[in-house]
């Protein structure tokens, strides 16, 4: 088998140091939640429009919408179809008009896999430049425009993306046995083998690493939908006791520890907590001298 590259020159590694968490579902005892603390507290944030180069050299505008969306299931098919049945043609690019109510209008099969149709090189539902109602994503347009949750509207794919939930069932030495729920980065792998061969991926870029909240507050609509409520509240409390960890290390001088608890592309871009707005402090009024007595 071919060995693939670990890694482009403008990204992190894949395999790099990784501080993990785990706890009970509070709200179902028979599953535990395995979270990647490096990555829910790095900086990463969604910079299509705003420098996102595209997955393919030849398609800098399509960001990660080149290859079409699949559906995880069919509530996730029937969800979109319900949206999509409600756009008209001034908020997306690619209506197929009176035909949007048969799937094959809107859809297509890959691999026996129902997916989003690729239109023009792209997903259908991408609005390119020059569109009038914006470049995007006409159901993530439409989410903002109507106040819904982009994760009510879109794929699944696309609103976790690159947020990757994933399972397995772990047999503890007296046979007793939990679901185990890993909540950790879609990498390049996420994608399969293909993954390896993007031009452009944002997940270990430094250039994307620019947000000014960590992922699990910014993410926070995402993370609460894959894990529930409660457990995304036991989340925080173990992401806000990371960062403070790390500010204290930073501040006794270990930065040696650092690239052992940040993701290396929130180090390099130095954005560790979110990018920060700093308030120019107004100079402290100059005190009269005292008089000597």
């Amino acid at each position: 088998m071919a060995e693939t590259p670990d890694t482009r020159a403008d990204e992190t590694p894949l395999d790099i140091a990784r501080m993990w968490v785990e706890f009970t579902d509070p709200a179902n005892a028979a599953q535990r939640f395995r979270c990647d603390l490096t990555w829910l507290t790095s900086s990463w944030t969604c910079i299509f429009g705003s420098g996102c180069r595209g997955i393919y050299a030849d398609r800098p505008d399509d960001g990660c919408c080149t290859l079409g969306a699949h559906f995880s299931d069919q509530d996730d098919l029937e969800r979109v179809r319900e949206v999509a049945e409600t756009l008209g043609p001034d908020e997306w690019q690619y209506h197929p008009g009176r035909k949007v109510e048969r799937l094959k209008s809107w859809t297509q099969k890959e691999d026996g896999v129902r997916k989003t149709r690729v239109v023009d090189g792209a997903c259908i539902f991408l609005n390119r430049p020059g569109f009038p109602a914006g470049a995007g994503c006409a159901l993530h347009q439409h989410a903002i425009l109507t106040g819904r949750p982009p994760v009510e509207v879109k794929p699944d794919v696309c609103w976790q993306l690159p947020i990757r939930r994933s399972y397995r069932t772990v047999t503890r030495p007296d046979e007793s046995s939990y679901l185990e729920i890993t909540i950790a980065e879609y990498d390049r792998r996420g994608w399969g083998p293909g993954g390896h061969d993007l031009e452009w991926y944002c997940s270990g870029n430094p250039e994307a690493h620019v947000g000014r909240e960590p992922v699990y507050r910014s993410q926070r609509a995402e993370l609460t939908e894959l894990m529930g409520a409660a457990a995304y509240a036991e989340l925080v409390v173990r992401c806000e006791a990371h960062i403070a960890y790390i500010r204290r290390a930073r501040a006794a001088g270990a930065r040696a520890l650092i690239p052992l608890m940040v993701h290396p592309a929130t180090v390099e871009a130095g954005t560790l907590g979110g990018r920060r707005v700093r308030v120019r402090r107004q100079p402290a009024a100059k005190r009269a001298p005292r008089k000597k007595s």
